[in-house]
């Protein structure tokens, strides 16, 4: 592994997480009460040998750049590293990125430096545990320029995808980026082939890139500049290449979510909490998930009531009620809150008691959650203030509205808490 270089793209503006991505970039999104989804893929290429990772960003990176040099400072004696690349103009790159190929091309000139044999190209925002090793392995194994990781998706989540068939040999012969209508139908394949039983073959009709790839070095830097037009892997560089390499697709057998939607990244979140769980797995002890150290004292839970849920470091809850959520750190719950189906994002640094107090006493809203507070199928993003008596309910059953100047939005029903907005009390959402 010490011949392959991670290449992690963080994405462009997060449009369909906004307002989470409103001051970050989507990699720096926090997930699971104490993680960054950049952890993720960092951590995956950390526990398969992969020691030489770069990511690619362009929007509000300052969040992912401080995060990243906090948490990952690789020993003095290895070569390894995890550097941040940000989008830059030259004189001869005018232009911010125009796309993933684009990103990667710009800084083909650093990555080209690297005496590796393989690009591994990785997204910032999916939740999934992947031994890298195994998929650079089945790459080298059929001789392959580009491997694909794919997956069998049903018809909902069809069209969201870049789509393939192959062959008997698992040579990639068709390839469409997020086909809808008919196109779409004509991706249907029989996945029995990929070792499905017939019921899953029947319910999941379609193979589906993950959006990850292994290149060859050469390759990719030949199909780079030979086609200084394409922009995007999926949408140019991908179904281009599977006319003249040999493309290959990789199964992958594990759990795997996009979380790049406020919905979907909700969801992902609260299938922690279950029991078994029904998600993502942070507790494999061979395969840990590593974020930034930090010197947080235990929670304190005095006289709760926590079912099905995930509690951060540092947390204070006094005489609430938490069912079915996750509650992030240095987070502050005062008495007879009720907290149910929800996402708390926690706090980047506590507010000292005498401020609270202060504020209390004048009628300001402090950190944390107010008393009395009822927040039911919502996402409070970092350092919310949400008063006394507040109720955030979705009581008029909204889907999407966006009212950031009184501190929140709705996403397909979700209510969202922008980072450090101030919800007075008795307010009703």
């Amino acid at each position: 592994m010490k011949n392959v270089l991670a290449i992690i793209l963080g994405g462009g503006q997060g449009s369909r997480l906004y307002p989470l991505t409103k001051t970050r970039a989507k990699p720096a999104v926090p997930v699971a009460g104490k993680y960054r989804l950049i952890d993720i893929p960092v951590s995956n290429c950390i526990n398969s040998g992969i020691e030489k990772i770069y990511i690619l960003t362009q929007f509000n990176s300052a969040s992912l750049n401080r995060h990243v040099n906090q948490a990952y400072r690789p020993a003095s004696y290895s070569d390894g590293f995890v550097e941040i690349l940000a989008a830059q103009q030259t004189p001869d790159s005018p232009d911010w990125f125009q796309g993933t190929a684009d990103a990667v091309r710009r800084y083909a000139w650093l990555l080209e430096s690297w005496d590796v044999s393989e690009y591994l190209i990785l997204s910032g925002d999916h939740l999934y545990n992947m031994d890298y090793e195994k998929f650079v392995q089945h790459h080298r194994e059929t001789g392959a320029d580009i491997t694909l990781s794919v997956l069998p998706v049903d018809q909902k989540k069809a069209s969201a995808f870049g789509l393939l068939k192959t062959d008997s040999t698992g040579k990639v012969i068709n390839f469409l980026e997020k086909p809808k209508g008919e196109a779409l139908e004509g991706m249907r394949v029989d996945t029995t082939k990929l070792g499905l039983d017939q019921a899953s073959a029947i319910a999941n009709p379609f193979i589906a890139s993950m959006g990850i790839y292994v290149f060859n070095k050469q390759a990719m830097l030949k199909l780079l500049s030979e086609n200084p037009e394409h922009t995007d892997f999926g949408k140019e560089i991908i179904p281009d290449a599977i006319h003249n390499l040999n493309v290959q697709a990789y199964l992958y057998k594990g759990y795997w979510e996009d979380i790049g939607t406020i919905e979907s990244f909700y969801q992902a979140n609260l299938d922690l909490t279950r029991h078994p769980s029904t998600g993502f797995n942070f507790y494999e002890t061979k395969k840990p998930i590593y974020t930034r150290a930090r010197y947080l004292p235990p929670s304190k839970v005095h006289d709760c009531k926590v079912k099905d849920s995930i509690i951060g470091e540092g947390c204070l809850l006094n005489k609430s009620t938490v069912t079915n959520s996750v509650v992030g750190i240095r987070m502050h719950i005062d008495a007879n809150c009720t907290i149910e189906d929800t996402l708390l994002m926690g706090c980047d640094f506590y507010q000292p008691q005498e401020e609270r107090e202060t504020d209390l006493e004048t009628n300001k809203v402090p950190m944390g959650i107010g008393e009395n507070t009822i927040i039911r199928h919502a996402i409070i993003d970092k350092n919310a203030r949400i008063g006394k008596n507040v109720q955030i309910i979705n009581k008029d059953r909204v889907q999407d509205v966006n009212r950031e100047e009184q501190g929140y939005c709705i996403c397909n029903g979700i209510v969202v808490v922008v980072k450090n907005a101030i919800i007075p009390d008795n307010t009703i959402i």
